[in-house]
């Protein structure tokens, strides 16, 4: 997380929101000799203190945690270059902007048992997003083909202490200065969802 504060401020229910549509992160825990890293799909409960997730039983993570282990689920958004002559004030210096907000807690392995609600949940919150299409159910696939995808992978609760976000679009800016770099960002090719970022910026505003 950024440690300027001016980037810090949004209150913990957009930081929720924004983990929760999104609803994809990097997975991270410690371990010798280096973190664990996987990159994950999960659905977030609608207060923001419990994910449940799923791991092939191969992944190095899934293999290493048999108990209540810390972890980071790290949510990234939209992200740019900002180039210092967009701004059209002088002394300015290249940076990046972007959003990410961190889920600090605790994966917790689940019973095999738990596993087909987990999925089912999981499914049912991404397709509700596709309507008008017929959401897909795990119901559509043949008994056998869904116990051998299911014997494959391990369910996963994720209960979530703390949560962080940073949105850093140039709140540190004056509202014309912002929006001018909004507005060449809005067609830059460098970074994701650039025009996103851009309307995100400019509807920032300079706190005091």
């Amino acid at each position: 997380m950024h440690p300027n504060p001016t980037f810090r401020a949004e209150p913990r229910a957009r930081n929720i929101g924004f983990a929760r549509e999104r609803g994809f992160g990097t997975l991270i825990l410690n371990a010798d000799p280096a973190p664990l890293v996987s990159h994950v799909p999960f659905v977030l409960d609608e207060a923001g203190a419990v994910a449940e997730l799923h791991l092939v039983r191969s992944n190095p993570i899934s293999r290493a945690v048999n108990a209540p282990t810390p972890a980071v689920i790290a949510v990234t958004g939209p992200d740019g270059y900002i180039s210092p002559d967009w701004y059209g004030a002088p002394d300015q210096v290249p940076t990046w902007n972007y959003v990410a907000v961190h889920l600090r807690g605790t994966l917790v392995p689940l019973e095999a048992a738990q596993l087909r609600g987990a999925l089912d949940r999981l499914s049912a919150h991404f397709e509700a997003q596709l309507l008008p299409k017929q959401p897909w159910t795990a119901d559509k696939m043949t008994p056998d083909a869904l116990d051998r995808m299911m014997r494959m992978i391990r369910p996963f609760r994720f209960d979530v202490s703390q949560i962080d976000g940073t949105w850093k679009l140039g709140q540190n800016k004056e509202g014309a200065v912002r929006d001018a770099a909004a507005d060449h960002l809005a067609s830059s090719p460098i970074g994701q969802e650039t025009a996103l970022l851009a309307a995100l910026m400019r509807g920032a505003g300079v706190k005091h």
